[in-house]
């Protein structure tokens, strides 16, 4: 675990300590919202003001079963700010912007305004909607690939253990469902950092031989699942459909 994860945690023990810690990851804000925006602020920034707040949001539902403090914060930062990007977006499209502004001439220094750079750029890539979604999809997979490191295998393992038939997938949609509503079978799982195939087996009437050939899938699941992780969750739709049964 390291230092900042550490400190997140005792902090939310002792709350007198919230604005110190705050305060002395100040750099890390500001280097989060830099690389989610693609250029340098200041703390008299707007950006640096909602990147503050979306830290404080992190600390505030971070607990030790979200993986690293660092990768669930910046991930929050970057969701909050992205966010904000897609509403000045949508406002640029409502008013009128100034010819200067879209004739390719302008200068990319200091002085230049900063807004009309980034809907120059992103606008030439892709839509507002594609902006979004990609980096909030890239930001869950990294959460969630850091969380994933703790059982000891990552995001892209995941491959090799995904079932493919509908009748796999439905086994292991029963695993998951019973582990999300059994807190002793989450908490063993979480604690021990590995599937309590066992016990599950007994619990959700799924094969052992099927629990061992999923395990990274039905880990992997059962925390999106249980986490906020909205857009990967939608992969899980067909899990979320049989537990609402």
């Amino acid at each position: 675990m390291d230092d900042m994860t550490k400190e997140a945690l005792e902090v939310k023990k002792t709350p007198d300590k919230t604005d110190s810690f705050i305060a002395k990851n100040q750099k890390f804000i500001i280097r989060c919202a830099n690389q989610t925006l693609g250029r340098f602020i200041t703390i008299s920034d707007d950006e640096f003001s909602i990147a503050l707040i979306a830290f404080s949001e992190a600390l505030d539902s971070f607990d030790e079963y979200k993986g690293s403090f660092p990768g669930f914060a910046s991930m929050v930062i970057r969701r909050r700010l992205t966010d904000h990007l897609r509403s000045e977006y949508r406002h640029s499209r409502e008013i009128s912007v100034e010819p200067y502004s879209m004739d390719g001439n302008i200068e990319d220094d200091e002085d230049a305004d900063a807004l009309q750079m980034e809907i120059r750029d992103k606008t030439a890539r892709m839509s507002e909607n594609e902006v979004s979604d990609k980096s909030s999809v890239t930001d869950e997979i990294e959460a969630l690939g850091s969380l994933l490191g703790r059982y000891g295998f990552g995001f892209f393992d995941l491959t090799d253990s995904s079932p493919s038939s509908s009748k796999t997938k439905r086994e292991c949609a029963k695993a998951v469902k019973t582990i999300l509503n059994d807190e002793v079978l989450l908490d063993t799982m979480r604690k021990k950092r590995t599937l309590p195939i066992k016990e599950l087996a007994l619990k959700s009437g799924v094969k052992v031989k099927l629990l061992e050939r999923h395990r990274k899938y039905i880990i992997a699941a059962t925390e999106i699942l249980n986490g906020e992780y909205p857009l990967l969750a939608e992969y899980m739709s067909y899990i979320k459909k049989d537990m609402e049964t």
